[in-house]
């Protein structure tokens, strides 16, 4: 039973240790996001046109995992398609009172402002890219 205890805490360990990781991948994604949003004159063209959407599509992967951490990747990785996909088509619905959320900065952020088929391949390309990073750095110990 001891020994059932340590290993039980040392799992505690590992995933407040991934949970963290996390974490910092979601500021770091974050502040890039609003990087690449606010001095977008100085990306190339085609950097600005893409990376806030994709790096957006990132943090919602890396959120997942952070709340979901015992679960497989596969699982964050269907979640995130669910819901940045979900966030996209309802932004077909236009009603006053969305449309006064999505005025505000945060809203426009979190709910965007108006469907574009061509997010959702930057969503899907910054859901692939932030889970290969993640299966990379997963094969980093994580230790107290």
């Amino acid at each position: 039973m001891i020994l059932l205890t340590n290993e039980h805490t040392l799992s505690n360990m590992q995933y407040r240790n991934m949970r963290i990781a996390y974490l910092i991948a979601i500021v770091i994604t974050i502040l890039l996001g609003l990087f690449s949003r606010k001095w977008s004159i100085l990306l190339p063209s085609f950097v600005a046109q893409n990376a806030g959407d994709m790096l957006w599509a990132m943090m919602v992967y890396f959120g997942f995992r952070l709340l979901l951490v015992s679960k497989s990747t596969l699982t964050a990785i269907w979640l995130s398609f669910f819901f940045s996909f979900g966030i996209e088509f309802s932004q077909l619905y236009q009603e006053d009172w969305i449309n006064q959320i999505r005025g505000t900065t945060l809203g426009a952020l979190i709910l965007g402002k108006g469907f574009l088929a061509e997010d959702l391949v930057r969503y899907t390309l910054g859901i692939i890219v932030a889970s290969v990073l993640d299966k990379v750095t997963l094969k980093f110990p994580f230790r107290n």
